[in-house]
């Protein structure tokens, strides 16, 4: 993942820039040295455990507000774990490489990947507001596998001429990361390809940075021409606050269908109790729990895997205690399949 921020307005000589919107600013202020963010815990002694290698492959970056949800002294916190760089990243496992997932053989124009059939994957930035360790695009070519290049048209022009598509996917890096000025820039294009039918967006920013829901935001949506999906990424009911609470209430008002998907994870998720917890939070806040991934086997990521089996005995689990539409689908992704793969 590039760590970029988010782009500037451009404005007239003759007109003072625009102000930057609080979500703008609270994301520079994101926690950038792994060391620091031990301090913040009181867990300095613990900076034995960081890998300044890892951190040097993939840079540290937590919003201020994801680090207040985190509990002080406990190494094990299940958010902590999600973003702290540790040594284990640097074992080299058979089995994991750079591009698990296949989306090098998958592409369909710069910055465009087609893995299933009538659906487009847009990768529109490489910025994220959180690094995730267990990324699975954490290796990923975003300098030259950007659909924003030459203002959207290489990526515009490959979804016009294949009237099969019909669902575009907003993904990245996290489009949400984008000024919204961008993404209208963007919708405006595919407004006028009459084969789309749906959009999808896929962010972690309302959960990480829900500042990022402001009103310019929430006006885009409501004026979208399709019926929109947007999925959220939330591994752990402790994501939640009253703050992400209050950004999923003001994206379900615009219409949209929120949809929550998680990644199972050795040491976050990887109990009936935690998932069970997940799903209620989720739901509690207007979203609807959707996949629970087994993880993406990408070089570095290998210390979160969760066995098949283990993972079967969770998701049994919960599916005993809870109703049927909170227990979200355990499935895989396979390179080179036509669909993602239940468990």
């Amino acid at each position: 993942m590039i760590p970029v921020a988010p782009a500037a307005q451009k404005h007239n000589a003759d007109s003072p820039a625009r102000p930057a919107a609080v979500w703008q600013q609270l994301w520079r202020q994101a926690e950038r040295d792994p060391r620091r963010l031990l301090a913040r815990l009181g867990l300095d002694e613990a900076a034995a455990r960081l890998s300044e290698e890892a951190a040097a492959q993939f840079i540290t970056r937590v919003p201020q507000g994801f680090i207040n949800r985190m509990r002080r002294g406990d190494l094990n916190d299940p958010l902590l774990r999600q973003v702290l760089p540790v040594t284990d990243e640097l074992a080299v496992v058979p089995g994991f490489s750079l591009d698990a997932v296949g989306d090098g053989a998958a592409r369909k124009a710069t910055g465009v990947i087609q893995k299933y059939q009538g659906r487009a994957l847009l990768v529109t930035t490489g910025s994220c507001a959180v690094h995730c360790r267990y990324c699975f695009r954490r290796h990923f070519d975003y300098a030259g596998e950007n659909a924003a290049r030459g203002n959207w048209a290489e990526a515009v022009a490959s979804i016009a001429n294949d009237p099969s598509i019909d669902e575009v996917i907003l993904s990245g890096g996290d489009p949400l990361s984008l000024l919204t000025s961008k993404l209208a820039e963007l919708t405006d294009l595919l407004a006028q390809i009459p084969h789309i039918r749906r959009l999808r967006i896929h962010t972690r920013l309302p959960v990480v940075l829900p500042e990022r829901v402001d009103a310019e935001l929430l006006d885009w949506l409501r004026a979208l021409p399709w019926p929109v999906s947007l999925v959220i990424h939330a591994n752990h009911a402790n994501e939640f606050d009253a703050s992400v609470f209050e950004a999923m209430n003001a994206l379900r008002s615009t219409g949209i269908t929120l949809l929550n998907e998680a990644v199972l994870l050795a040491g976050v998720n990887d109990s009936v109790d935690a998932l069970c917890a997940l799903s209620e939070t989720s739901f509690a806040a207007g979203v609807l729990p959707y996949y629970l991934f087994q993880l993406d086997r990408v070089q570095g990521t290998a210390h979160f895997e969760v066995s098949d089996e283990r993972a079967a005995q969770l998701i049994a689990g919960v599916r005993a205690r809870l109703s049927g539409y909170l227990v979200p689908r355990l499935a895989r992704e396979i390179a080179g399949e036509a669909s993602k793969r239940p468990l």
